[in-house]
Parts: C-alpha cells; structure tokens; sequence
C-alpha cells in the first residue's frame, strides 16, 4: 500500500494490483514512456512532429497523454527512436489499442465537450481524489437533484433533453466511489458552498443529510472549512489533485474554468496545490467533526 505525500493514514490509496489502468492511465503510461524513448534517442520534438505529419503540440498532447494514439504515429516514432525489438513494439501497440477503447461517456460526446473528456477519464482511474469546492458541492458528492439544480443554472436556457444527458453524465461519475474497488475521495468544502442555497430547502437539506452519510464511508474523507477561519487560504477556486494507484504516473491537478480548463503534472507546478490542499486539510476541523458541523447546518435550516 503506497500512502500519500503528507496525508497519513487516511488518505492510504488501494494496492496496486487492485485496482487495473484505464484508458486515461494508460494513455499518462505510454505518453511518459515515448518521451522518455524520444529523449534516450536525443530526439527534438519538432523532427517527432515531422515522422508523424504532425505538429510539436501534437507530440506535447501526445506525451502528455491528453489525446488518443493512432498505431501507425506510435508505430513511426518507435522507428524513428531506434526500437527495433518486436516484443517491445507489440506491447507498446497493444497497450495503443487498449488505451483507444471507447469510454461509457463516448456515447455522451453531444454534450460532454472536449477539454473535459480528459478528466472524465482521469478522474474513473484515479486511486486518490482530492478537491477542494468553493461555489457547490463537488460533482461526486451531489444528490441527483442538487445536481439538476446547479446544471440547469449553468446551462440555463438549455433544452430540457441535453440537461437531462448531461445530469445523466454526473450521476454516472458517482459510480467511482462505489465497491468493488471504490476511490478514495478527500474533500474540503468551503462553508460557502454548503450555506449558497442551491434549490429549495428540501434539497439543502437532502444535501446535507447526503453529506452526512456519505462521511461516514470508510473511502470517503469529508472536511468543513469554516467561516471563521477567515478567507479560504491561498484565494484559489475549486481544485482536483488526481492520484494514481501506478506509482511512475504523476500526480495531475485539475482546474476548472468558465469555458475550458488546465491540465497541470509538473512537480513544479502540482506541488504548490498539493501544499494548498495540505493547508486546507490541517486548517479545518477534523473529519471526525464532520457529520456534527453538517447536523448543524440541517437544524438551522
């Protein structure tokens, strides 16, 4: 069992072996070991780019796992990095056709847009999710008529049918947290996401109680940041940190913006917001006092 960097024991990610690479973790895998194929054979990225009939940001995308792997591209650069080895070729290839499958969110492709369909897949291979949510309770915490709530808020407007596919795409993202090999999720919640009124009262208060239950899960780590701990420390929206059960795949730190979002796995950049997160943790009050502080909040209601 590999524990995570400064978390203790509540944050300890499943074996290894229990939990098996997805198409995103397998596209982060082989994206890493072209890049270090290309840099072992003193390859530019610009004459990578031009084995493939591509462009250096395609080699980018491709290294950083954040697209699909056509085999003749993959099959030209093993070529042009000096791999001559069959049996290495045809793992490399097979790996390239597992990673290509399609995912249960392809048939949703109408209404999921293309910048987020990364994370869908980050986030089903994930061993470790923590998040931070400032504005609404994070996506994998939603009952499904907050959900229905925030949706058609952000998608006001909207035809009934494309809100329903896309509530459709966020109930089905809770499946992460269920058995046989559920993910760990860590989250700190704003105060402010919990008292923002999303709906009526009925569904605050469905909410909260969902909240409650769901703290009590033993994959499930729930803290409160409170009010009166002043601003929330380091004045940053919602933040994703995803954690891979492979210990040679990086951490990635998923932002959120208005009309797309960043994609960050340079311990250069990921260290600040696994830092932040720390923060967040250590600042708020233990888990143990989650379940009280959300009663709480219902009672005041």
């Amino acid at each position: 069992m590999r524990s995570a960097h400064n978390m203790g024991d509540m944050t300890e990610i499943p074996d290894r072996d229990s939990l098996q690479s997805g198409p995103s973790a397998l596209r982060l895998l082989i994206g890493a070991h072209l890049r270090r194929l290309r840099e072992a054979a003193d390859v530019t990225r610009e004459a990578a780019a031009y084995a493939i009939r591509g462009s250096r940001s395609k080699i980018s995308r491709l290294e950083a796992g954040r697209t699909s792997f056509k085999p003749r591209d993959v099959s030209d650069l093993l070529d042009l990095y000096g791999v001559r080895d069959r049996a290495e070729r045809d793992s490399l290839l097979a790996l390239v056709a597992q990673a290509n499958a399609p995912s249960w969110w392809h048939e949703y492709r109408d209404v999921v847009p293309d910048w987020f369909e990364p994370y869908l897949g980050l986030e089903q291979d994930a061993a470790l999710i923590r998040t931070y949510g400032v504005q609404h309770v994070p996506a994998l915490l939603q009952t499904e008529d907050y959900a229905r709530e925030v949706i058609t808020r952000n998608h006001g407007g909207e035809p009934d049918a494309r809100i329903a596919r896309l509530l459709t795409v966020r109930l089905r993202r809770r499946r992460a947290l269920d058995p046989p090999v559920p993910r760990r999720l860590w989250a700190v919640l704003d105060e402010g996401a919990l008292r923002r009124r999303v709906g009526d009262e009925d569904i605050m208060r469905a909410q909260l109680e969902h909240l409650a239950r769901m703290a009590e899960l033993p994959n499930v780590t729930l803290q409160v940041f409170p009010f009166a701990h002043g601003s929330a420390l380091g004045g940053v929206g919602p933040v994703t940190l995803l954690r891979f059960a492979q210990e040679e795949l990086p951490d990635v730190v998923y932002l959120e913006h208005l009309t797309g979002a960043q994609y960050l796995n340079k311990e250069s950049e990921v260290r600040h917001y696994r830092h932040l997160l720390n923060e967040l943790g250590v600042h708020a009050p233990p888990p143990a006092e989650t379940p009280a502080i959300l009663h709480g909040m219902i009672q005041r209601l």
